[in-house]
């Protein structure tokens, strides 16, 4: 957890971009959202067990037949004619029963129970991902705040080089050693000096807000990023080959290629016969008078009944429906097998560029590092002459564009050498340490 302490009126955080990782994890919407779903697929195993489970179910009726049903009945006996109408049944019936129906054996719901284990594993790789990414992007925003406040810093330095110079060509104009076009000029770009900084500030704070919604600190909160561009990112240089198959994309397509493979059973299992085990217990009671329910009449009499059995179902023909969930379901499984195919290889290449970048990326950042120091050597050196009288403004307000110009290529090079280390660890997995304590 992070560690804060409370102010007059908001928190500070203190947090390392390990501990930004972490949080991100636990705290984001997108990650939630992806163990929801992982836990609508627990559920969903659940259901598909419950096919193969005995059900009971009890039941009962209770029936007033307001006027009884007549029937007609043509009868004859010794001659004699005894036709006439009798009424069925009784004024008051009632009926309950107890069913059990329980699936002995359907390859159906047996190879749903195994397709619902691969669903899971799917989600849970879909946790995985999520969590690299997030990853992944939460080290590119801590970084790139980083650079925004090492830009405020080096703005501000060079305001106060500026105020400074200002300063003196101010006491030389006043005594006619200089001219006013050249306070004019140092005070225009000491304007453009403080509009920086006024930009790189507000990206800065635009940044920590970010950070916050991504973490879920409160917007209000003060935020203050421990590490620094020293930390370490890669442990050792990047290799030049490496195997792929423990990456969350390449599993990630090579279960969702076992969940067509299983689905595509699932639907051939339609064509296997089911066999189900059935049972039930029910008491009937009629009556002609309702009290008669509550007392010891010779009427109140119940009759039971039960039976058991065995219900075989062999689908015949469908009208080729099955046929054509099959066909399709192994059009999917192709669909996945190309994309895994084609992945792998892109794999590789991407794998190639991201090394040759970041190779190129280190190059870049020793070159403006030793560009940079000799940028402020040549402003330093230019406006001592400037102050002697053996340099124009002109020249020193070159120099002064020219250090700007190394610190910009400066700031950019740190930024895609990170950049570059980030890319490395999310394609060989390495990322996902940085969410682990």
């Amino acid at each position: 957890m992070p560690f804060s302490f409370a102010q007059t009126d908001r928190t500070t955080y203190f947090l390392s971009l390990r501990q930004c990782v972490q949080i991100a994890v636990e705290e984001n919407i997108n990650i939630r959202t992806a163990r929801f779903e992982a836990e609508k697929s627990r559920h969903r195993k659940a259901e598909a067990i419950s096919a193969v489970i005995p059900k009971v179910s009890i039941g009962g009726s209770f029936q007033n037949n307001l006027k009884l049903q007549t029937v007609p009945l043509s009868l004859e006996m010794n001659g004699v004619d005894m036709s006439g109408t009798v009424q069925m049944g009784e004024k008051f019936s009632t009926a309950a029963a107890a069913t059990l129906n329980w699936v002995l054996y359907n390859q159906t719901a047996i190879t749903a129970m195994q397709l619902s284990n691969k669903i899971i594993e799917l989600n849970n790789l879909g946790i995985e991902k999520a969590g690299e990414g997030l990853a992944a992007a939460v080290a590119r925003l801590y970084f790139l705040a980083l650079v925004t406040s090492q830009q405020k810093n080096l703005i501000d330095e060079n305001i106060a080089r500026t105020e400074r110079i200002q300063d003196i060509v101010k006491v030389l104009v006043d005594n006619g050693m200089a001219k006013q076009v050249d306070f004019d000029r140092i005070s225009i770009n000491l304007e453009n000096l403080y509009t920086q900084q006024s930009n790189a500030e507000a990206a800065l704070e635009q940044q920590h807000n970010m950070i916050k919604y991504m973490l879920n600190i409160p917007l209000n909160a003060r935020l203050v990023l421990t590490d620094d561009f020293e930390m370490k990112l890669l442990q050792n240089p990047p290799e030049i080959t490496v195997n792929f198959s423990n990456h969350v994309d390449i599993r990630l397509l090579e279960s969702q290629q076992e969940v067509n493979r299983i689905n595509r059973r699932v639907i051939n299992s339609g064509y296997v016969p089911s066999l189900v085990f059935t049972g039930q217990y029910a008491v009937q009671g009629q009556r002609s008078e309702f009290r008669n329910y509550f007392n010891n009449s010779p009427d109140n009499v119940w009759y039971n009944s039960s039976y058991i059995g065995l219900g075989l179902s062999i689908p015949v023909f469908d009208g080729f429906e099955r046929r054509s969930r099959s066909r399709q379901a192994r059009m999917d499984y192709l669909i996945t097998e190309g994309l895994l195919a084609d992945t792998k290889e892109k794999f590789t290449a991407d794998y190639q560029n991201a090394v040759n970048n970041y190779h190129n990326s280190k190059m870049n950042l020793m070159r403006q590092e030793k560009n940079i120091r000799l940028a402020e050597r040549v402003y330093d050196e230019t406006a001592l002459k400037y102050r002697e009288g053996l340099a124009t403004m002109s020249a020193l307000l070159q120099d002064e564009m020219s250090l700007s110009a190394a610190q910009a290529n400066y700031l950019n090079a740190l930024f895609s050498y990170r950049e570059a280390e980030i890319e490395i660890m999310s394609m060989n997995s390495d990322i996902r340490n940085l969410s682990e304590p």
